[in-house]
């Protein structure tokens, strides 16, 4: 259930919160003059709060493999295990490099005090900066898929008893 509402929360945040942040209707609403600056200062807000939903739903998926290993005793899924401690180190390194990141290059792009100079590097920095986020986002939805696949379809066999032994 974890890696659904995993998976569900990531779709939501690209193809449902992220265009609704860049798309007219807000635009409209916050007006031609302040669109720029806080379309950019919500989807900051916004890819920080997505950052923390992945690193919680990336532990309880740790704790949830944990219990398996432990309460059933089967052994370790490595495939299924690495793929978690990249979505979480994606996931890590999103909260903790790139959103900081992100944050300070909006900050500087729209300083008064920056030299324009420093305004348009920041700016061409800041783009750069959030298509990497963006790809590494889709990447990790792509993971997620695998690992919800992995997760809803295990290929383990009985532990103790085979087949065979029934056939008489």
């Amino acid at each position: 259930m974890n890696a659904a509402v995993w998976l569900g929360g990531g779709f939501f945040f690209l193809f449902g919160t992220t265009p609704a942040i860049s798309s007219s209707a807000m635009q409209s609403l916050l007006g031609d003059r302040y669109f720029s600056y806080f379309s950019a200062g919500i989807e900051n807000i916004a890819l920080a709060r997505f950052y923390h939903f992945e690193i919680v739903c990336a532990l309880i998926a740790f704790l949830h493999l944990l219990a398996e290993w432990l309460y059933l005793g089967r052994p370790s899924r490595r495939f299924s295990g690495s793929l978690l401690v990249a979505l979480f180190l994606v996931a890590f390194i999103g909260s903790n490099v790139f959103q900081p990141r992100l944050r300070a290059l909006h900050t500087t792009t729209y300083s008064r005090s920056a030299q324009p100079a420093e305004r348009q590097a920041a700016a061409r920095s800041y783009r750069v900066w959030s298509v990497v986020a963006a790809i590494l986002n889709y990447a990790v939805m792509g993971g997620l898929v695998v690992y919800l696949w992995r997760v809803a379809n295990p290929s383990d066999t009985p532990r103790f008893i085979s087949s065979v032994k029934f056939r008489g």
